[in-house]
């Protein structure tokens, strides 16, 4: 087999066409940006230590828990959930932020926020305010509730997500998504929280 070498592109005058040496220059610029941005980003993480924004729940409090002979529950809980921004010197915006409440995996309430921002170095703080309409139980459940009346503990399951983001140097911004996934124990007796390390984690 005959193998054939290809020719550069050439002009009328046996010179290198034009548009090959623009597409030349345009790509070495476009690398060029490249690569100064990336340097900057870097130059920037280094400058700003940034630290990933997070949500946790701060308080809460058992304000009612009643149940009936007939399986029926109703409940009322206040939970404070803080949002925590410990960058020194970014700014960290918060969106699409979604939170929901159960109890042995009966819903009981959702609960959202607005987008919201959080300056540096602090935090913004939402009271949630919860109040279920009576909830049938089954059987399985209404043991469950019987038994924390008995021990004087129950709990319910918390759980969140949502997004954070916040910049970097002046070139770019860093975006996480934020997953809460706890469970929070109360004393039905006098409705205390039980407090427990409930905070965010990022991916």
């Amino acid at each position: 087999m005959v193998a054939f070498k290809r020719k550069p592109v050439m002009g009328s005058g046996g010179h290198t066409n034009p548009l090959v040496w623009l597409a030349a220059i345009i790509c070495t610029i476009f690398a060029i940006a490249v690569i100064v941005t990336g340097i900057m980003m870097f130059i920037g993480y280094i400058m700003i230590h940034p630290r990933v924004p997070t949500i946790s729940v701060t308080s809460a409090h058992l304000d009612l828990l009643r149940n009936d002979y007939a399986g029926l529950l109703q409940t009322q809980l206040g939970i404070v959930v803080t949002a925590y921004n410990g960058n020194a010197k970014a700014h960290a915006k918060f969106t699409k932020m979604t939170f929901s409440l159960s109890f042995q995996g009966q819903g009981i309430a959702v609960l959202v926020a607005d987008s919201f921002d959080v300056p540096k170095n602090s935090s913004n703080v939402f009271r949630y305010v919860v109040q279920s309409s009576s909830i049938p139980l089954t059987p399985d459940q209404m043991e469950k509730v019987d038994e924390a009346w008995k021990r004087n503990e129950i709990g319910f399951d918390f759980k969140g997500a949502g997004r954070t983001r916040w910049k970097v140097g002046p070139f770019g911004s860093v975006k996480y998504s934020c997953h809460l996934n706890c469970y929070l124990k109360f004393r039905p007796l006098n409705g205390s929280y039980i407090p427990s390390k409930c905070s965010s984690k990022s991916k």
